[in-house]
């Protein structure tokens, strides 16, 4: 399925006027638009987030107290289809507005078609930034939503060496025995699957950038399903599995953005591609494993296979010396439970970094809340058999501990920044459709654009 724009009007179609309208200003545009006031009383318009008034030549769309992202977000679906328009009215940014616009005219429809297609935006609105990051949440909706028989790890791997071709980028796949002499613990990972684990690793250097600029090292959680392991999931926390791979996806989203805008980095990524699954060769609770790092690691559950995921590509990113190293993993259902699907967990080494990723995140509307890497917590990993354990000895505060356990993998002087996100919506809302989401994506791409600018003029963040 392509990642092309949905809800993008081809250059010089007409287009009619849609005015984005909050509570607050809806009578002093009711009164510039006569026709409208008396269609507004009958349909009971409010201009609350989502609403559509329709109007024979126009139509008002309500902002609510929301952002314009989402309100905006309803048009594409419930105007008329094939109807095209541009934004008017003001109160509200244009840029947001036009995101929210095609993020709402998403679909994932290589199984099942549109019944109808989407209401289209001027692309007078629509900037090349826009396009760019919605093109970006696109192919990682697209990538998550794609089901386990159709994107295995092969599958995810190419993916990324794909999209390295499509930027004139530097790829490299790792797969067969190469796999488990770089990465061991995520070797293991992938042992139970007939479908086998690959790494695909990508390079690139923005035309701007020498090798003084900086480093942006970016990880991905690619488990492609994840039945647990030996340690089982019920077959009702199976049905989202195939989003498991939803840290890999927004990270290939995120170095498409950031090489599509051509930004003066120096870009690493690196994503895990497995399926955890059971069988004769699959790991078990008890077994031992080592990896890139040296430490040893005792399987207490093999249902906490992301960590062992990402501390082996960790590892071996911070032997770079990256100046940002960014990961990002459908981690832990306790994160989730701390903060609910919508606000993802953010961890970091960083006090600077990490405000500028609240900060990034909340302008964007793309929240992050941060929890503590709390050191007391550590020793909760401890094992009698080897350097740690993959899970805690006490079932409180999962998402700090599977932190800790992946902060034992990254060097001290590091910057790092650890995401634990669901990627997933699960219910339709305006401008976020049910299924794969790029949670986190816009915070992060702004603030590396921030780090990287701050960088070219030599002054602080």
């Amino acid at each position: 399925m392509s990642d092309a724009l949905a809800g993008l009007a081809m250059a010089g179609e007409a287009s009619l006027p849609l005015y984005g309208v909050r509570p607050d200003g809806l009578q002093a545009l009711l009164a510039h638009l006569p026709s409208a006031g008396a269609q507004a009383s009958l349909t009971e318009f409010s201009a609350e987030a989502g609403q559509i008034l329709r109007l024979e030549n126009a139509a008002l769309i309500g902002l609510g107290t929301a952002p314009a992202l989402h309100g905006f977000g309803a048009a594409a679906t419930g105007l008329p289809a094939d109807s095209v328009w541009h934004m008017a009215g003001d109160g509200f940014d244009y840029e947001e507005a036009a995101l929210g616009f095609l993020l709402g005219a998403y679909k994932y429809d290589k199984f099942k078609p549109r019944r109808r297609a989407p209401a289209s935006l001027s692309c007078k609105n629509v900037s090349e930034h826009t396009k760019t990051v919605a093109s970006a949440i696109y192919l990682t909706r697209n990538l998550i939503n794609t089901p386990a028989n159709y994107l295995g790890p092969a599958e995810l791997a190419q993916a990324a060496i794909d999209l390295a071709a499509r930027h004139g980028a530097q790829a490299e796949r790792v797969s067969g025995d190469d796999t488990a002499a770089r990465y061991p613990a995520l070797a293991a990972v992938g042992a139970g699957s007939s479908r086998p684990p690959e790494v695909a690793i990508l390079h690139w250097k923005g035309s701007q950038a020498d090798d003084h600029s900086p480093l942006i090292s970016l990880c991905g959680k690619g488990v492609c399903f994840d039945t647990g392991g030996y340690d089982l999931k019920p077959s009702s926390a199976m049905l989202r599995m195939k989003k498991d791979m939803g840290g890999a996806a927004i990270m290939l989203g995120l170095s498409a953005a950031i090489m599509s805008l051509n930004l003066p980095v120096r870009l690493k990524l690196r994503i895990g591609c497995v399926e955890n699954s059971v069988s004769g060769n699959a790991m078990r609770p008890s077994d031992i494993l080592r990896t890139r790092s040296g430490l040893t690691v005792e399987i207490g559950n093999t249902d906490a296979e992301g960590r062992l995921v990402l501390c082996d590509l960790l590892s071996e990113a911070c032997e770079e010396k990256p100046d940002w190293l960014i990961d990002a993993a459908t981690l832990t259902g306790a994160a989730r439970t701390a903060l609910g699907p919508n606000l993802p967990a953010l961890f970091c080494t960083d006090d600077a970094m990490a405000a500028e990723l609240l900060h990034a995140g909340e302008a964007a509307h793309d929240p992050l809340w941060r929890l503590p890497l709390y050191e007391l917590y550590d020793s909760w990993l401890d094992s009698n058999i080897a350097d740690i354990n993959n899970v805690s000895s006490k079932p409180f505060a999962g998402a700090i501990v599977a932190a800790l356990f992946l902060k034992r993998f990254v060097s001290k002087q590091i910057s790092w920044a650890h995401i634990d996100t669901y990627a997933w919506n699960d219910t339709n809302s305006p401008g976020r459709p049910e299924g794969g989401e790029a949670q986190t994506l816009r915070a992060m791409l702004s603030a590396i654009e921030r780090f990287s600018a701050a960088r070219q003029r030599n002054a602080p963040l």
